[in-house]
């Protein structure tokens, strides 16, 4: 009972990692709800959870730290899988009728029926609360802002309906992360935060642009916005700059923190990465885009590993 030939009530959504545990071994009354929560998508999770490790690991550079903080990296890892999860029932609950308009979406839960509006309602709270338990393990100021991105997460939805390009606002809200890792250990603040908050944002914008080119056709004929039909012909050029603009701000970041020679060869590399995404992507190719998008996890992992090893030798070798 899988893929297309299951029934509605067991469907697998259309752009799930094949053959995934959900799928085949969840209990089937769980299957929608962990589908709801994009668990047979990762990649969500990863991209939410990465800047947070980005951030812990700049804050072990410049706090001088053996490493990025074992405890605080499990309390992200946590966090990031229940607030992905409760971010994206949220807005597919806020979606549920363009869902049903786009070949690759109506297969979601909500829109195939497999789950109703007020069941997803009561599910978005209990991850939010998993949400807030993590959340609260953290000092006050970091709680607060926490807190704070709840905002850019209300309103994205939303925003696909007005703004040209509402990748923007999912990144101030992805993006997030890359504030909290510092704020955890800091309990305030600054430039190299903010800087690699910019940074993370401009590469949300990037990768989701990439992301949005399955669905051009689709989102045109439903009225959807996004950076994929903004840019158009421009489109690699834009994505481009944005990687760009990801990388100076992220290498300045590292800069700030007082990152040597591993965290900056982290940088060349992830910047490499992104690089050849781009000389990639085939903007009439869906599947294509797909697999450049979910290959931004390894661009972040090696950032954090180039970040984290920086600390780590860092303390081992002496200033």
């Amino acid at each position: 009972m899988d893929g297309v030939n299951a029934p509605p009530a067991d469907r697998r959504v259309a752009d799930a990692v094949a053959g995934h545990w959900v799928d085949r071994l969840a209990p089937r009354p769980a299957r929608p709800y962990l589908r709801l929560a994009r668990i047979d998508r990762p990649i969500g999770w990863w991209l939410l959870l990465l800047p947070c490790w980005w951030s812990a690991a700049l804050a072990a550079i410049a706090s001088g730290a053996a490493y990025p903080d074992p405890v605080h990296l499990g309390l992200f890892f946590v966090g990031a899988v229940a607030m992905r999860g409760a971010g994206s029932t949220y807005n597919d609950i806020a979606d549920r009728d363009l869902d049903a308009q786009v070949e690759r979406t109506r297969s979601r839960p909500l829109p195939s029926g497999q789950v109703r509006a007020r069941h997803a309602a009561l599910f978005l709270v209990a991850q939010a609360l998993v949400g807030l338990a993590v959340l609260l393990q953290f000092n006050a100021t970091a709680i607060g802002v926490g807190i704070a991105s709840l905002v850019p997460v209300a309103i994205y939805p939303f925003m696909k309906r007005v703004m040209p390009v509402p990748q923007a606002v999912l990144g101030l809200a992805f993006a997030w992360g890359a504030l909290m890792g510092w704020v955890a250990v800091f309990a305030h603040l600054d430039a190299p935060a903010l800087l690699l908050y910019a940074g993370t944002i401009a590469w949300v914008i990037g990768y989701d642009t990439i992301y949005a080119v399955q669905d051009i056709e689709d989102d045109e004929i439903a009225g959807i916005r996004s950076s994929a039909r903004f840019f158009g012909r421009r489109m690699r050029g834009a994505i481009g700059l944005c990687y760009g603009v990801s990388v100076a701000c992220i290498a300045a970041a590292a800069w700030r923190a007082g990152a040597g020679w591993p965290g900056l060869l982290g940088v060349a590399l992830f910047a490499g990465h992104l690089g050849g995404q781009v000389l990639r992507l085939d903007t009439r190719d869906g599947r294509g885009a797909l697999r450049l998008f979910r290959s931004n996890r390894d661009a972040g992992l090696i950032l954090f590993l180039g970040l984290a090893a920086d600390a780590i030798l860092r303390h081992l070798t002496g200033p």
